[in-house]
């Protein structure tokens, strides 16, 4: 399988090994929403208090993670990654055996202080290894986040139902072992390490740092990804609220908008490789904008069916954004992994909260349209990225 998807002139054994760690270590943030119901039931914790937890273990994958990479372009940080992948596996079992409020929000920081940890270093090697077709490569790189973050409730349901909290240890074992398998073949990712690393502090414009074009690429994932965490966080409740529809309805909507977003990130990724990455960018935004102001103005069938074309049409974009991010760093590549894949996940679940405030005050469908806002000043911004290939 592996062989079909990945092209010519790509190390598969590196990319296999470097998405099996991303698998892992996003298992561990898909976890966290998947255990926090258990904990209401078991442990009589309130809603205040889960939203508490969730912030901790946003705050700890996301907020921290530049640092993390910024460590990572000084030093020979390859250990990051399965020590990442252990203490985030250790994290979430933690959490689950944590006899209070407080070890278990520790539990949740220290596992996503590992998932911060794996990712940068990770996403820099992974951009080396598929050197010669990095659209490609990047975008199965990212399937393996999105297949972990999907396999967190999955794995996390069965071992809490059958076991307790207790039974979070069981899916702790995937990271686990992603983190053994990178140790084994550490010596052969090494190969494809960037031979510089910068010893001194970097000013603008030296050895080729674009820092305003990595400005405007930051900030367009920012932007794009508040608008995603607005309809994850809505949508389910914008189905029962507006649409009368159940729960499960607006769940099974936004899995499906997932789903086709697994996609989009792998059409996305050939797209970027064969007519560069900034069309991607700037061609799928502009085809969701539409999508998205027409979102609250129809049925329940129309809203299913917007929501799987801005998945498969929205996650196009996000890779290609962090190839040129790490492009216009070359000696700081972990940062702007780190700024890309962290800081604009951490901002957009910032803004999903701002978002809420503005669903208590003006309704729902107030709230889309804004997240619509987000998208057309993601799209503006997106215009101003060098036009190179």
């Amino acid at each position: 399988m592996m062989r079909r998807l990945v092209p010519d002139g790509v190390d598969r054994r590196g990319l296999f090994l470097l998405t099996f760690g991303h698998t892992g270590s996003d298992i561990c943030q898909g976890a966290v929403p998947a255990m926090l119901p258990f904990m209401v039931v078991e442990r009589g914790y309130s809603y205040a208090s889960i939203g508490a937890l969730y912030l901790f273990a946003s705050l700890g994958s996301s907020l921290v993670q530049p640092l993390f990479g910024l460590y990572a372009d000084r030093i020979r940080a390859s250990w990051l990654m399965p020590v990442g992948l252990v203490v985030g596996g250790l994290g979430i079992a933690g959490a689950g055996l944590a006899p209070s409020f407080a070890l278990t929000a520790a539990g949740f920081l220290i596992g996503g202080l590992g998932v911060a940890a794996f990712h940068p270093e990770a996403a820099r090697f992974a951009s080396s290894v598929a050197a010669p077709r990095r659209g490609a490569g990047m975008s199965i790189f990212a399937v393996g986040g999105n297949a972990g973050f999907a396999l967190g409730p999955i794995l996390v349901t069965p071992a809490v139902v059958l076991l307790g909290l207790a039974g979070a240890g069981l899916v702790a074992t995937v990271p686990i072992a992603a983190a053994i398998a990178l140790l084994a073949q550490r010596a052969y990712l090494e190969r494809f390490r960037p031979t510089s690393v910068p010893t001194a502090a970097v000013r603008p414009n030296d050895s080729g740092e674009q820092w305003g074009t990595f400005g405007i690429a930051s900030g367009t994932a920012i932007l794009r990804t508040a608008f995603q965490f607005g309809l994850q966080a809505f949508i389910p409740s914008y189905f029962v609220a507006v649409l009368a529809t159940t729960e499960g309805v607006g769940n099974a909507a936004i899995a499906a908008m997932l789903a086709a977003g697994a996609v989009g990130t792998l059409v996305g990724g050939r797209m970027a490789d064969r007519f560069g990455f900034r069309p991607v960018v700037v061609l799928s935004l502009a085809c969701v904008l539409p999508l998205a102001f027409a979102l609250p103005s129809v049925g329940i069938a129309g809203a299913v069916v917007l929501l799987v074309l801005i998945g498969l049409v929205m996650d196009a974009n996000f890779y290609p954004l962090v190839v040129i991010a790490q492009d216009a760093l070359p000696r700081f590549v972990g940062f702007a992994s780190g700024v890309v894949l962290g800081l604009s996940i951490g901002i957009g679940a910032l803004a999903a909260w701002l978002l809420g405030i503005l669903a208590d005050r003006a309704g729902l469908e107030a709230t889309l349209y804004a997240s619509g806002g987000l998208l057309a000043a993601a799209f503006l911004l997106s215009l101003a990225l060098p036009r190179r290939r």
